[in-house]
Parts: structure tokens; sequence; C-alpha cells
């Protein structure tokens, strides 16, 4: 019950010529048996791809996947037929289900591209490959959902028992999240600093500082002076 603290400088790290990413959970070679996930939460990856670099086609089985570009442009391609560049006020969601390959390359040749990518598990296994994307545009104050099962007020859609949330709040504007019964969240902080209200505690984050929380009913994020994070509501599992 509580609060897990998870400091940006304490995750996972792979560096490559092309790739400096930064894994909140145990990913690829970085394996730590306590962050193995949160939940039905599984990856969420702090990438920064070079100029022209990118991840070759690769396949996916069984998973939930999300793209959220913070910064520069990704190039996607699938054996789905779809092709498309992500950009910062984009999501992208692609479940993987029966079995996808994709690739991902930075759509520039001079800029590099800082994307986080978020691994769900999905609430079965064997479902039907899908893609979607859709153009949000620029956070605003509050709390915004980008993600849900049912695709609710404008969000994409994707097959887990999960919610993706985007917030922004400042020092008299804080953005509260009422957590779903039974649900577990974790905050990760895309931008800025601030403070996390829930279970009865207060703790201080920063840039790329990740928490999550159990046992509440709500969470609330406050400015100092601003703070923008991505909120993932999940079972457990």
């Amino acid at each position: 019950m509580g609060i897990i603290i998870r400091r940006a400088g304490e995750r996972g790290r792979t560096r490559l010529p092309w790739l400096d990413g930064r894994h909140t959970f145990s990913f690829g070679e970085y394996h730590d048996p306590h962050f193995m996930g949160f939940g039905a939460l599984r990856v969420i990856n702090d990438d920064r791809v070079a100029p022209a670099g990118g991840f070759s086609p690769h396949p996916h089985r069984d998973m939930e996947i999300v793209t959220i570009v913070l910064q520069g442009a990704l190039a996607h391609k699938d054996s789905l037929g779809h092709g498309s560049v992500i950009r910062p006020g984009d999501v992208q969601r692609m479940s993987a289900g029966r079995g996808i390959v994709h690739s991902e390359f930075n759509a520039s040749e001079t800029e590099p591209v800082h994307l986080l990518q978020i691994w769900i598990h999905p609430r079965e296994r064997r479902l039907e490959p899908g893609y979607e994307q859709k153009a949000l545009g620029p956070m605003p104050p509050g709390v915004r959902v980008l993600v849900t099962p049912d695709g609710h007020d404008g969000s994409l859609s994707m097959q887990a028992e999960a919610r993706i949330l985007g917030a922004l709040a400042g020092v008299d504007a804080p953005a509260r999240v009422a957590i779903t019964p039974g649900r577990i969240a974790w905050v990760h902080v895309v931008e800025g600093a601030g403070e996390l209200i829930a279970a009865g505690e207060r703790v201080a984050l920063g840039e790329a500082d990740g928490a999550g929380v159990r046992g509440a009913t709500e969470l609330e994020l406050v400015g100092a002076p601003s703070v923008s994070a991505i909120i993932f509501e999940v079972v457990e599992r």
C-alpha cells in the first residue's frame, strides 16, 4: 500500500550509437527483480533516438503498445500496412494480438526524437492485431484521457482494462484523478516538478521520476511551479 518511488537516475539504461534508452521496468538486457512492471503495466521506455536512427522490423505478440512522442518525429511502418509519422501531440496505439511486425525510425536526418513507449498487458491473449493514431494536440491544464478501453471522450481505444491520462498542474491549479476501485496507478513525470498526493502520503517528483500508487481512491498532482505527467491506471496481475 502507499507510494513506490522510482527516481529517474535509478532506471535501467541502454546505450547504442543511435539510442539512449531509459527503462522504468526490466526490459531487454536490463533486469531488476524489484521492477518487473506494475500490475498490467509492463514497460515504460524513455527513448532518445539519433537522427536517421531507429528500430528495424521486429515482432510483438499479446501486448498493447502505446507511443507518445515528446520531441521530434517518429516514422512507423507495420505488417498491417500502416505507415505514419508520430509527432508531439499525437498518440499511437498498436495492438500486437496474435502477432505484428513493425519498425520505428527517427523521421529526421538532422534532429533527434524523444519518445515514450508503453506496454500494457491486454485483457486476453490472441486478440486481433490493430492500430490507431490520433492528433490530440497540446496538453491543456488539468487532466485529459488519452487511451481507454472504449475510446470515450475522444481518446484512443485499447484492448486492456486500463486508462492512460495526461495531466498538467500548477501551484494553484492541481490535477486530480479519481482511481477506479480495485485498480492501481503509476505516474511518470514528463516535464517540470511537483508533488504527488495519494494514499495519505505526499512526495516530491522531478522530471522523469515515476511513482506507483496502491490503496488510493484519488491522486493529486501539484506543480512546483508546474508539472506535466502521464498517469496509468491498471489492474493488478
